[in-house]
């Protein structure tokens, strides 16, 4: 059974019990003969073949066998193909800009033709040879709801989502046969946005709390008296509910009691004619990604709680801006083609995270925070120090962090769960990369738990440190190959010493509860 790889001949060993097919359109023949598979082809990556027979649906590697029948591929031709579709905002730019970069890198020549139905097509061909085709990369810009179901539907390869997968979705993944789209396999953070508050840049207003926006996104404040403004009407501008970022907005609006979004905003479809609207009208108020905004002016967000925050990109990195938004990609459970991968495999490098940036988009490349950039958090400290906070345990937190630096990789938990959120999930796999590449041997790494003040504050510490044990041993378990002897690894917690916002809210009880990383 030369030409079976053992995960192959596992399957045809599971697979006994299958029914039999309509039709075999394909026959695959071991180099020795011993072996000949049947069925109907349901894929070929350029190096493996997917057949569905009565055994069920194996994977044969190409390089053991003959393929014969009416079906077989063409494998001096082979073309990898790869349909995404999704959210415009991700396939519009930004991958079209990263597949230029990899097309350089690797030493390909892309070529972009004409638009079709709104939908782009990409191609790369071998340098010196233009004539032969490689890749063909096809985008279908639709929005994060219709590239979910054409990745369910087997009409994608890749979805791309401005939000992550419903639990319908889910479901309807796993009867699918895609498995959990919420382990790394299956879902990737490309890159991270934010919603931004925003109004024409000669609004008077600068900032507004995360109270009043809520109350403006839903009607109950319609004047931007209410706001320090002058008395005249607030004409919100939203984007349309049926978008990603429509249902991102809604997600993250922070609506109290269920509340709907105001039936009077008006609906976009189009970052360029949100923004245009919004910055020619002084009584205008929109929110739209950070990477949307356009010559908008972003307004602060503020809590007496915690200290104003603009969507920077250290802050959304870290999570500190309460409104940050992953750009999610969701992938096949099957084997993509090897010009594919190795595209996927790309986005990781951090060539790409540069394209990212560039592209108006926060990448995920770590960045180190110095203790002199941290003067508001340790300032809000002190101010919001509680009783159960005394002078001593402040002297031990600043006594530790002062000769270390803040890494941007944070993690934060779902509401009301211990599981990491989407980022912080990914944040898990690129540390624990970090680590096995050797990047932080001869250092120390300080995981640093933070909580919420609900509660005692030793139980809220002993609570914190437990989360941080658990981070820290989350991507220990991840770093299989990492020398960990190299690395001064430890952990601490100081509980709601550091409040990034105020607790009298789940978001912000969810915020504060938080594991960062300090390096030396």
């Amino acid at each position: 059974m030369a030409g079976l790889r053992a995960a192959s001949l596992a399957a045809l060993i599971m697979g006994m019990c299958a029914g039999p097919l309509a039709a075999q359109d394909v026959l695959l023949r071991s180099h020795d003969g011993a072996v000949e598979l049947e069925g109907d082809l349901l894929g070929f990556d350029g190096e493996f073949y997917r057949l569905d027979t009565i055994y069920g649906e194996l994977t044969v590697d190409g390089s053991g066998v003959t393929c014969e029948g009416p079906g077989c591929p063409d494998l001096e031709a082979f073309v990898a193909r790869a349909v995404f579709s999704g959210a415009p905002i991700i396939g519009r730019v930004l991958l079209p800009s990263l597949l230029e970069a990899f097309a350089i890198r690797d030493g390909y020549v892309l070529r972009r033709h004409d638009p079709q139905g709104g939908d782009l097509r990409l191609t790369l061909h071998a340098r010196g040879d233009e004539a032969t085709l490689l890749g063909d990369f096809r985008f279908r810009l639709t929005s994060s709801d219709e590239g979910l179901a054409d990745l369910l539907a087997n009409e994608a390869d890749i979805a791309m989502s401005l939000r992550e997968a419903r639990a319908g979705e889910l479901e309807r993944a796993q009867e699918a046969g895609l498995g959990d789209l919420t382990t790394p396999a299956r879902m990737r953070v490309l890159a991270l946005d934010a919603l931004v508050p925003v109004v024409a840049p000669d609004n008077p207003v600068q900032s507004l709390s995360l109270g009043a926006l809520s109350r403006v996104l839903s009607g109950e404040v319609g004047n931007w008296s209410a706001l320090g403004g002058p008395d005249a009407p607030i004409d919100l501008h939203l984007w349309a509910p049926e978008t990603g970022i429509g249902q991102a907005t809604a997600d993250h609006a922070l609506l109290k009691g269920g509340a709907a979004l105001a039936a009077d905003a008006v609906p976009h479809r189009d970052g360029a004619a949100l923004a245009n609207a919004v910055s020619a009208n002084p009584f205008a108020f929109g929110l739209t990604p950070r990477s949307e905004q356009g010559r908008t002016w972003e307004l602060a967000l503020r809590g007496p709680c915690g200290f104003a925050l603009r969507a920077e990109r250290r802050t959304v990195k870290t999570e500190d801006y309460p409104l940050t938004a992953p750009l999610l990609l969701y992938l096949p459970a099957r084997r993509l083609p090897k010009l594919i991968r190795d595209f996927i495999a790309y986005l990781d490098d951090p060539s790409a995270q540069l394209v990212i940036r560039r592209a108006g988009f926060v990448d995920q490349a770590p960045e180190e925070i110095g203790i002199a950039a941290q003067g508001d958090r340790f300032a809000n400290a002190i101010a919001m120090a509680g009783a159960e906070t005394g002078l001593d345990e402040l002297q031990r937190m600043v006594a530790l962090l002062a000769p270390l630096r803040r890494l941007t990789t944070t993690f934060r938990f779902e509401a009301g769960s211990a599981r990491l959120d989407v980022q912080s999930r990914s944040n898990v796999e690129r540390l624990a990369d970090a680590l096995q590449l050797g990047l932080y041997d001869n250092r120390r790494l300080v995981f640093v738990g933070f909580s919420d003040s609900q509660g005692a504050a030793a139980g809220n510490r002993e609570i914190a440190l437990r989360r941080a044990e658990a981070v820290r041993d989350a991507v220990v378990a991840m770093a299989e190959t990492a020398r960990l002897d190299r690395i001064d690894m430890s952990v601490d917690a100081f509980g709601e010493a550091m409040p990034m916002a105020c607790d009298e809210t789940a978001w912000g009880r969810q915020v504060n509860r938080r594991v960062e990383v300090w390096v030396r």
